[in-house]
Formats: structure tokens, sequence, C-alpha cells
């Protein structure tokens, strides 16, 4: 099994390295959406009023979370820069503490005598190395190589795109009025949504697709159904 999940992660390239927060910005994009929907459709609202509410909720939502997903990357990126310059600074100035410091890492890690005297001089010989060192044994920490930036537009293109999918067919309709029973067939693209981003959370976080996509689809419905039922009891009390 764990065989099958590596073979999928390569598929991707590249783009895995921002899938993580495709995946999640979907998942959000895709829940808060329908969900909107949902409770617009429980309170009996017109099609144009929900619209309006599923477009002003994507777009606000989707720039909230990308932002917030930005400057917590950026957060985490400037920490990880502050305590590396204090490590340079104490590599430079207290350079016998920092070395009895990877002495004592490296002899918890099970070295010891001359091996462990080649490895600390290894290590202390390289200026870069030893702070790399210390940032990721002493203070473990470890620098992300992403860039905060397309985090956040990773995080907003997703929100937008698969958020928009329990829209698309009140907006259809709006513009191309039809028979069709509306809130069924959003309901079921949404449903399918919630299939592939499942199989992608499966493949992010190298679990079951089966458990993904059923942990996916059941917190899409369940959403679905409280905002219903809460547009539904709030209908009658303001409408």
């Amino acid at each position: 099994m764990e065989s099958e999940i590596h073979l999928e992660n390569a598929k991707f390239g590249k783009l895995q390295e921002y899938l993580r927060e495709f995946v999640y910005g979907g998942i959000d994009g895709a829940v808060t959406t329908f969900a909107v929907v949902a409770g617009g459709f429980g309170a009996n609202l017109d099609a144009g009023i929900l619209i309006i509410l599923g477009l002003a909720n994507l777009l606000a939502d989707g720039f909230s979370m990308s932002v917030g997903a930005y400057l917590s990357a950026k957060s985490e990126r400037d920490n990880y820069d502050k305590h590396e310059k204090i490590e340079y600074w104490e590599v430079e100035n207290l350079p016998e503490v920092e070395r009895e410091e990877i002495v004592e890492i490296y002899r918890e890690k099970g070295f010891k005598g001359e091996l462990l005297d080649k490895i600390v001089d290894h290590i202390c010989s390289n200026k870069d190395l030893w702070v790399s060192e210390m940032m990721k044994d002493e203070l473990g920490m470890m620098r992300d190589s992403k860039s905060p930036f397309k985090i956040g537009l990773a995080t907003l293109i997703s929100f937008i795109l698969v958020g928009f999918i329990p829209l698309m067919v009140y907006l259809w309709d709006f513009f191309f009025p039809t028979d069709l029973n509306i809130f069924l067939w959003t309901s079921i693209l949404t449903g399918v949504a919630f299939l592939i981003v499942g199989w992608l959370k499966g493949i992010v976080n190298q679990t079951s697709a089966i458990r993904s996509i059923s942990e996916t689809v059941a917190l899409g419905l369940l959403a679905a159904i409280v905002a219903y039922y809460v547009g539904d009891i709030l209908e009658s009390f303001f409408i």
C-alpha cells in the first residue's frame, strides 16, 4: 500500500509542493459555499439572493483564508530566520558552548568515542552545517522552502475554483432557466468535488483514499445539513 501511495505522489511532480494548500483550500471553499447554498435553500431564499450570498462568501472567505495562510507561512519563516541569526551569533561568539551542545546531541543519538569526535569535528568545521544542525536538533526547526506568497495564492485559487462548484447550477439556471432540480444537481456536483478533493487529501496525508474521501464527504454533508436546518428554522422567525 505504501509503495502505491509513493508512486501516486511522484506523479504530481513539482505541483505536489503546494498540493496540501490546494487540497485544504478546496475543502474549505466547497464546504463553506455549499453550506451557504444549503442554508439559503432551507430558508427558501430567492435564487438571486442565494447567488449573491454565495459569491460574497466565496470571494471574502477565499481572500481571508489566503491572507491567513500567507501570514502564517511568513511568520514561520521570519521566526526561523530570527533563531537562525541567534545561532550564527552563538557559533561565532560562543563556539565552545555550541560545540559542547553538538557533542551532547550526538551522544544522545548513540555515538561515542572516536566516531563521536570525528562527527563533531566535521560539523563544527562548517559554520552553515553547524548552525543547520543546531536549528534542527536543538530547536527542532526546519526551513520551509515553499514561498509564503505561493502558499497564499494556491489557497486562494483552490478555494475559489472548488468553492465555485456549488454555485454553478444556480448561475446557469439564473441566466438560462431550466426545469432542473437545482439543489439536487448542485448537491451531486459538490459531492463529486468532495470525492476528488478527498482523494487528493489522501495523497497529501499518505492515508487510505477511501478513508480520506469518506471523511471529506461526511464533513461537507454535515455542514450542509446543519446549514439547511438553521436556515429552515431562522426562516420561520425572520421571513
